[in-house]
């Protein structure tokens, strides 16, 4: 309901702050969205700002509020809409006619929607949060013609008067009470969600055709997501990890968190890392989309501008990269992969960054570094002084926030562990940066922006596929057991998951995802089952029934050929490379053409060195591509060939993952083949058949525990022998009956959390808030609570033998 898109602790901020908490205060029970800072740069004049604070209600319409934090003697005169100010930042404005600015601005938006336009009420205010009515009427401020509607002082500690003087301001657009579906439309437009409006084209063919439904899928409204409007908007003042599953959004929103940082810090230098290569025009274009939105069309993203760069991780001779760029800064001669000792691509580059991390110093080039597909820079071979050498290369090249907090600096990463091909380390930041540093991602920062980000919904891919991908990618029906997931109920939750049963080795348990976090309209169009399974006697087989489904798709089914449908061919390096070449080669002796990724045009069968080596697609081609170049991508139409490399080895995790990230690249249907007779098939259709209830034996995760909350992975983390929870965002967690000696919580937010019977001795709870936790029966000697909050703690039984409670806040004597 509420965005604050950055911290509000700069100084010179305390009157947009007290104004701000008044917002929160007085609109928390009304149906709203209020933003403070909503990026909106577009220029109309001489004004290029986003609005102080800018509140959408669904009765009241759009509210502007213009603050200024000046006192009453330092407005030296108001003449119209100018004021002329003394001892203050400048020296005169127009702060009514400012706000006016911006939402004549954002209604522009509105206006290119047939069913908003100009009916949506907007007004505008001016707040003075240090000036007190009484005070501005004595001034004889409020008998100028032009004194615009203010909220003064003594508004703000009132909400029912804050609430009336709102109400009661004229508007400056008078329009209309929303229905529902024009609210949910003015939220997707605040959020930019028709940005990604995909454009329909004319289908012939019969109305229950995958053509046709695609067209009504793409007219579907997707609904608001708080989260995703949050994590987008708002400008962290550190680093933050942004966990989230196949099709959630991840590269949408960083590449919208690139282009709003560039906007309103022009003067920042911002990198956009990404590890597969075939994203470069797919970044490019998205930053450019939503930089051109933000600036109501007035500003381009420049691949020349320096202030704004989009890298490969690596780079090659003909494009740079983000280690090739720090090489050249540094004077280091970059290295290729030959030159390295490990050839998969992510311990390659580890080994190259070590390289360059022990010759030179990194200079701190960047003001924020955002890095997409964060599990593929994780390495398990090379280490730097125990850290993950990419990322720490990609931290030191960062500037801190200010001389204050050297280690606060503005890294962002996005990450999927299932989608990992290489490595099954997990992005966190004790992996990243080593123990030291293994807090900067614990908690949360002010004005409620998160350091950790956790998305479980899935926008792109149907619920059944997103069921199927997740359950063979685990292996939940696995009769030998999981191979990975989680060990208790919070880290299925984060995943979208509900789960009944105990977490037990040898208990039955049920997993069903709710249809609220698997939110694709197709299962409700499109009768029939979203994925088929099919076994052939042999490869022939298998082309040749790809190609007659393939001739059906372009003839029958109106589908076009590029970005429509897409062949993906599962195996490790060398039978996928062949595999990719026999398809290719019959499919285009049937007469449907192609296209393999890296190429030089359709129908090309060798990769070669060109200027378009990063292309995926071809205009009136189906591509077919190996995993390591689908990853980021997405098709209507999804064939999965060569399901058998992995049933042959189907304890192989990292190719279970690729059949998870081959199904999940789908936004309609998947259809999977292979050859032969395994065991692994009946498990794909025991899977296909449990629909969306999964019943089966608990064991625990053979090769891989997936950790998805922080509670989780403190608990993970303490158990190699960590310490350091500083600041830590535990409220509510359950870490009951557990051993916990001689952690650091201090600054921790344990706020309701059930720490019954557990052992915190020696334990650093310095100023953590233990508001109503649970700590009955739990052993506190000689721990450090100086400051804490234990304020409704049940405390019954807890041993706090010398600790020391000095400033405690208790209920009452202990």
């Amino acid at each position: 309901m509420f965005i604050t898109t950055e911290p509000l602790n700069v100084k010179g901020e305390g009157g947009e702050k007290l104004v701000w908490e008044a917002i929160q205060s007085t609109f928390y029970q009304r149906k709203c969205l209020a933003y403070w800072r909503y990026p909106i740069f577009s220029q109309r004049g001489k004004f290029r700002k986003e609005p102080d604070i800018l509140i959408a209600d669904f009765e009241l319409g759009l509210i502007i509020i213009e603050v200024k934090s000046i006192t009453l003697d330092q407005i030296v005169n108001i003449q119209g809409h100018r004021w002329e100010y003394q001892n203050f930042y400048i020296n005169f404005g127009n702060p009514y006619q400012q706000g006016e600015n911006q939402l004549f601005a954002l209604l522009e938006y509105l206006n290119q929607e047939p069913d908003l336009k100009h009916k949506v009420t907007a007004k505008v205010l001016v707040a003075l949060p240090f000036i007190q009515q009484e005070d501005w009427k004595e001034k004889g401020f409020d008998q100028l013609p032009s004194c615009p509607p203010i909220i003064f002082k003594n508004h703000l500690f009132s909400s029912r008067s804050l609430e009336q003087l709102i109400q009661q301001t004229s508007p400056l657009i008078s329009g209309q009470v929303l229905t529902d579906q024009q609210w949910e439309l003015l939220l997707s437009i605040l959020s930019g969600t028709p940005v990604f409006t995909q454009a329909t084209h004319k289908v012939l063919s019969h109305e229950q055709s995958r053509g046709k439904i695609l067209q009504q899928v793409k007219n579907y409204l997707y609904k608001f997501d708080l989260q995703q409007e949050k994590i987008a908007k708002q400008i962290p003042p550190g680093c933050q990890r942004i966990r989230g599953i196949a099709g959630s959004g991840k590269t949408v929103l960083l590449c919208q968190k690139a282009a709003i940082m560039h906007l309103k810090y022009p003067q920042w230098r911002i990198a956009f890392i990404f590890f597969s290569r075939s994203l470069y025009q797919e970044i490019i274009e998205q930053i450019d989309q939503w930089v051109r939105y933000f600036s109501c069309q007035q500003k381009i993203y420049n691949k020349n501008n320096q202030k704004l760069q989009v890298f490969h991780a690596w780079g090659s001779r003909e494009q740079l990269g983000f280690y090739r760029l720090l090489c050249q800064v540094t004077g280091v001669m970059p290295l290729g992969v030959n030159q390295t000792t490990f050839q998969p691509p992510n311990e390659a580059l580890g080994e190259v960054c070590i390289d360059l991390l022990k010759q030179k110093a990194i200079p701190q080039l960047f003001d924020a570094i955002l890095i997409d597909e964060g599990q593929d820079l994780m390495v398990e071979n090379w280490l730097y002084e125990g850290k993950q050498p990419f990322y720490w290369l990609a931290y030191q090249s960062l500037r801190p926030i200010n001389s204050m907090s050297p280690q606060q600096r503005r890294l962002i990463w996005a990450y999927d562990e299932l989608q990992s091909l290489e490595s099954l380390k997990v992005p966190n930041a004790s992996e990243i940066f080593g123990e030291n540093l293994g807090n900067l991602v614990t908690g949360k920062y002010s004005n409620n922006i998160n350091k950790t980000e956790i998305m479980s919904r899935c926008y792109r891919t149907p619920h059944q596929l997103i069921l199927v991908a997740h359950g063979m990618g685990m292996g939940w029906l696995r009769p030998q057991g999981m191979l990975t997931g989680m060990s208790n109920q919070e880290d299925w939750k984060s995943l979208g998951y509900d789960i009944k049963g105990n977490l037990m080795e040898g208990e039955k348990i049920t997993l069903k995802r709710p249809q609220e976090n698997s939110p694709h309209p197709l299962a409700s169009l499109w009768k029939d089952s979203l994925i088929q399974f099919n076994t052939y006697l042999s490869r022939q087989q298998e082309i040749s029934a790809l190609s007659q489904q393939i001739k059906h798709n372009l003839r029958q089914d109106g589908l076009r050929p590029s970005k429509e449908i897409l062949v993906i061919v599962l195996g490790e390096y060398f039978e996928s490379v062949k595999l990719q070449k026999t398809i290719a080669t019959f499919l285009i002796r049937q007469g449907v053409d192609i296209y393999i990724p890296g190429t030089k045009d359709c129908n090309c069968l060798t990769v070669e060195n060109h200027e378009d080596a990063n292309q995926f697609w071809c205009e009136g081609a189906v591509t077919i591509s190996r995993i390591y170049r689908v990853k980021g991508q997405e098709s209507d139409m999804i064939y999965i060939v060569g399901l058998d490399h992995l049933a042959q080895k189907e304890d192989n995790l990292f190719l279970r993952n690729q059949l998870f990230i081959a199904i999940t690249r789908s936004r309609g249907w998947v259809n999977l083949s292979g050859i032969g007779n395994y065991l692994f098939y009946q498990e794909f259709r025991n899977m296909i058949n449990s629909k969306d209830s999964f019943t089966f034996i608990y064991t625990n995760p053979q090769q891989r525990e997936i950790i998805g909350t922080e509670a989780g992975e403190l608990l993970h983390r303490y158990r190699l022998g960590e310490r350091n929870f500083q600041q830590a965002e535990l409220s509510n967690v359950v870490l009951e009956n557990l051993n916990l000696d001689d952690i650091n919580l201090i600054g921790a937010n344990l706020s309701g959390a059930n720490l019954q019977y557990s052992k915190l001795n020696r334990a650093k709870l310095i100023a953590a808030d233990l508001q109503k936790a649970n700590l009955q029966g739990a052993s506190l000697v000689n721990a450090k609570l100086m400051g804490a909050n234990l304020r409704d703690a049940n405390l019954t039984n807890t041993n706090l033998t010398n600790a020391d409670l000095t400033d405690a806040i208790l209920n009452s004597e202990i």
